[in-house]
């Protein structure tokens, strides 16, 4: 018999669980407790169960024998015997626990009804939480360590600016054990912070402890939440030096949706498309560089060495003029735009930009040792000498520095005096390549064929897959071919070119070989499979008028209109000793007003008359300090000038 209902034809259960037509009425009114026995009258529902279209708004216990309900819609409430109404009692208890009590509104609970509650409600909640927390523990995303203010206090800020200087200075003296305990401890200060990820992870890759780097820059990104552009950018550059190409794109990117006004990352994409060839695609990184963070020397500077590579010399002398007006004292630019010169035989005005470039960076080891080498191809060998020992006294770490001035003592003195240059310059670096490849060809020269295959074997053992290494392998070819080891040198010359397929010199020395030998067919198979397997470079010429009309509109015709190109171009050829942007008149001009004993004296502190003592004090003692010392250096590409004297077929 029917208890909930004033129809005898529905059903008890559908009854009670009906949602109710009132739409102020909440659905959870019916889940919050599960019933009671009729003898526990202390304890009510929160809200009063409302039949359906009822109105009623008086309170009554959970079951009343006889609830006030009106007699148009329900009429009386017949009662059966005690089993049958339990029966009835029980089942719909059932059906409230086994529908309802996944929707339990448990923030809505006060902790008396808390209490009130079932065991089996409790222990589902605790369950859940249970579950949920055991989830969180495994999803560490984001999640930087912290230090315990209860245990250990915050120092400031201003100790984590100490403590990278602090850490730089003891990278800078090759101590980078230390370096690496004061990094990892900013790093447990401030996690937040993307300045000590970014120094441990330049520290480790100059060890070649590349994957570690790697852990720290992911580590860094997860704790900056993926903000920090920096270290995104340094990543990608890591993965690109390790071959990664896809993946250092891929960070690239991630550099600039971080920050888009990130000029590094934008110009370090763009060198990594120019590496692969894609030079329409690097032009469009650079054009979205000076769009987003303006003009800037890099961006001016990459540009004028693609029209460089596109034989478009006065587009390029113009873009070389804008990096320069951008910062005068850019060295790169200065330099960049000297070997442009000296490519198009201009020397004087190649030697005036080289004198910009030491004055812009005192210094710059890159400046003294470009200057030296030019000195050195035009036949100034006492200048070039000279440039080399300067730049090595102002920069005693510098193993190219050494290997530059040993090749030049080599050609123009004894060969003696070069191995002993060569063996300072092995001690500084026991890890740079091209250091061994010339002094291996130097033997080589003397006739030591032993000394020279072992000098070559142990430039291999650095690194078999560099470009050093392809050129090391060039250069014995060339060594077992001289010597009538065909067989070797064919071997060698394939190995070259697994690595570096791209070597002009490479396949047209194998090409020779097999020509001199008789085998004029295969040589003509070689030449051919040079041409089709390159890389051919397309390059659209008509970009760069656009590109010219975008960093730099009409600004010549306006000059001319007010009279103003004359004056600019006097007042900055005039002054040369202020940094400022200098026109192409001057460049052109012979003649230069620049002394550079003096400049050694008041810059450097150092005595031109006296270089050649300081030079041999300087070089004994670092090579006792550092015989035991590995480390690596910073730049690879800046000897491909040095080499040039290394062994070719003509």
């Amino acid at each position: 018999m029917n208890i909930f209902s004033s129809s005898p034809s529905s059903s008890s259960k559908f009854t009670l669980l009906s949602p109710s037509q009132n739409p102020n009425s909440s659905k959870f009114h019916f889940i919050v407790h599960p019933l009671k026995p009729l003898n526990c009258h202390h304890h009510h529902f929160s809200h009063p169960i409302h039949a359906q279209e009822s109105t009623s708004s008086s309170s009554s216990p959970i079951l009343q024998e006889k609830p006030q309900n009106s007699a148009s819609q329900n009429g009386d409430i017949e009662m059966e015997d005690g089993d049958d109404f339990d029966e009835e009692i029980n089942n719909a208890k059932k059906s409230l626990e086994e529908l309802l009590v996944i929707r339990r509104p448990v923030m809505e609970f006060s902790d008396d009804e808390e209490e009130a509650d079932g065991e089996s409600g409790s222990s589902l909640s605790s369950a859940i939480d249970a579950g949920l927390s055991k989830f969180a523990k495994k999803m560490p995303i984001f999640e930087p360590e912290r230090v315990e203010s209860s245990s250990e206090e915050k120092p400031l800020l201003v100790n984590l600016d100490l403590a990278l200087y602090r850490a730089k200075i003891l990278a800078r003296n090759f101590r980078f054990k230390e370096a690496e305990e004061v990094l990892i401890k900013c790093i447990r200060y401030w996690p937040e912070d993307g300045r000590p990820y970014v120094a441990l992870g330049k520290n480790l890759s100059k060890q070649s402890k590349f994957n570690e780097a790697r852990a720290v820059y992911e580590k860094g990104c997860q704790a900056t939440q993926g903000e920090n552009s920096y270290i995104w950018q340094c990543w990608a550059v890591l993965e690109s030096k390790m071959g990664n190409t896809r993946r250092a794109r891929e960070l690239f990117d991630a550099s600039t949706v971080a920050d888009k006004k990130h000029i590094a990352a934008w110009h370090g994409w763009a060198v990594l498309e120019m590496k692969q060839g894609n030079i329409k695609k690097a032009r469009n990184l650079l054009g979205k560089g000076l769009k987003f963070c303006g003009g800037n020397e890099y961006i001016y500077q990459t540009l004028a060495l693609l029209e460089v590579k596109a034989k478009r010399y006065e587009q390029a002398r113009y873009l070389f003029k804008q990096a320069t007006k951008c910062n005068p004292k850019s060295c790169a630019s200065w330099l960049a735009w000297a070997q442009l010169e000296a490519q198009l035989d201009n020397n004087g005005g190649a030697r005036r930009l080289f004198e910009k470039a030491v004055q812009a960076s005192p210094k710059n080891r890159f400046a003294w040792h470009v200057w030296g080498v030019f000195e050195g191809n035009i036949g100034n060998i006492d200048l070039a000498r000279k440039l080399l020992k300067v730049g090595h006294a102002v920069n005693p770490r510098d193993p190219v520095l050494l290997q530059s001035l040993a090749l030049l003592e080599y050609k123009h003195s004894t060969a003696n005096l070069a191995r002993v240059i060569f063996k300072r310059a092995s001690q500084l670096d026991p890890r740079h390549q091209p250091v061994w490849i010339a002094w291996g060809w130097a033997e080589w020269k003397e006739g030591n064929l032993a000394t020279a295959r072992d000098l070559y074997q142990k430039a291999l053992s650095i690194d078999s897959t560099s470009e050093s290494a392809a050129r090391c392998l060039q250069a014995w070819g060339v060594l077992e071919q001289r010597v009538g080891n065909l067989s070797a040198a064919r071997r060698l010359f394939r190995s070259s070119l697994n690595i570096n397929s791209q070597s002009y010199v490479t396949w047209m020395t194998w090409a020779s070989l097999e020509e001199d030998q008789g085998n004029t067919i295969r040589a003509e198979e070689i030449r051919n499979l040079y041409f089709q397997q390159r890389t051919e470079v397309v390059d659209d010429a008509s970009w760069i008028m656009g590109f010219m009309d975008i960093i730099d509109p009409a600004i010549d015709s306006i000059k001319r209109i007010l009279n103003l190109e004359k004056v600019e171009d006097s007042s900055t050829s005039d002054d040369r000793g202020s940094g400022g942007l200098i026109s192409t008149d001057f460049i052109m001009r012979s003649g230069s007003g620049f002394d550079l004993d003096k400049f050694i004296r008041e810059k450097l502190k150092l005595d031109p008359s006296k270089l050649e003592v300081q030079f041999e004090t300087s070089s004994s003692k670092r090579s006792i300090k550092s015989g035991t010392r590995v480390w690596q250096s910073g730049n690879k590409n800046n000897n491909i000038t040095t080499l040039t004297a290394s062994p070719k077929i003509s």
